[in-house]
């Protein structure tokens, strides 16, 4: 047996977000810093370590109306296929029961392979993209919009109230709220590249509109995640030269407890990767 396969469930602290920073630098995820401190202070991180060394995370983040995020599900490269992560899971699986808690996750293919037999139904499917900027940025698209009318929009389409966590990430340094006819999103700093997302609209073009506007005031890669039954939306960003990285799909574990009165053109999921 393994050193680690026995090594017991920790909760993590907020002292624990470099640690965890280096976890999901080595798969290449785009979290910050300041993401992981969200979700150590907001939520409840549980770790494997091998002697000082954290190896393995999983997170789970309460929201509203008796939900919650399992993500930052990660395991070092050296410590893989021992069941780390499905131990770490089960940890945040059972932390949701005890508090009558629904939980949801954004999986990978290979993840929701997994995924499924555990009981997690399948809702939205997703698209990563990311565009390469080449060329001088243009000056940013002005904007009144405010956090209010982001987390309204969002709650909307969700279902949740994320009110803590989108002002937690607009308040950040490098982060944007814009606004234009009708389409509002808000623009971020990741570790290796800008997200936008959440981004809502009435309909395709003024997001694909405020998309171009925010695009063209980048100087870096930018990533989005979209939903895939938004045909237009995708067409129009792959047309202007965005690229789908890999698709995922959103899954829920437990009852239905909310109902998304639109379906928002582009989603970050709650570890903004």
């Amino acid at each position: 047996m393994d050193a680690t396969d026995g090594s017991p469930i920790l909760k993590l602290g907020v002292d624990d977000a470099i640690a965890g920073l280096v976890l999901s630098t080595e798969a290449q995820w785009n979290q910050t810093k300041e993401d992981w401190r969200i979700f150590l202070h907001e939520g409840v991180v549980f770790g494997i370590r091998d002697g000082l060394r954290l190896v393995a995370t999983a997170a789970l983040l309460p929201y509203s109306g008796n939900n919650a995020w399992i993500s930052m599900v990660l395991v070092s490269g050296t410590h893989r296929r021992r069941g780390l992560a499905t131990r770490l899971v089960d940890a945040c699986l059972e932390t949701a029961r005890k508090n009558g808690l629904t939980s949801w996750l954004d999986a990978t293919p290979d993840g929701a392979a997994v995924y499924g037999p555990l009981g997690f139904t399948p809702t939205l499917q997703l698209r990563r993209l990311k565009l390469v900027k080449s060329g001088r940025a243009e000056a940013p698209p002005s904007s009144s919009a405010t956090i209010d009318a982001l987390r309204a929009r969002d709650r909307r389409a969700t279902g949740f109230d994320r009110t803590a966590l989108l002002s937690a990430i607009a308040l950040r340094s490098g982060s944007r709220i814009v606004a234009a006819h009708g389409a509002i999103a808000l623009v971020r700093d990741g570790r290796t590249a800008r997200h936008i997302g959440p981004l809502f609209a009435n309909n395709a073009a003024p997001a694909l509109a405020l998309v171009h506007a925010i695009a063209r005031s980048e100087t870096g890669p930018i990533l989005i995640d979209a939903v895939a039954s938004q045909a237009a939306f995708l067409d129009g960003l792959t047309a202007s030269g965005w690229t789908i990285e890999r698709p995922f799909q959103r899954m829920r574990f437990g009852p239905a407890t909310t109902a998304a009165k639109d379906t928002p053109f582009a989603v970050a999921g709650p570890e903004f990767g």
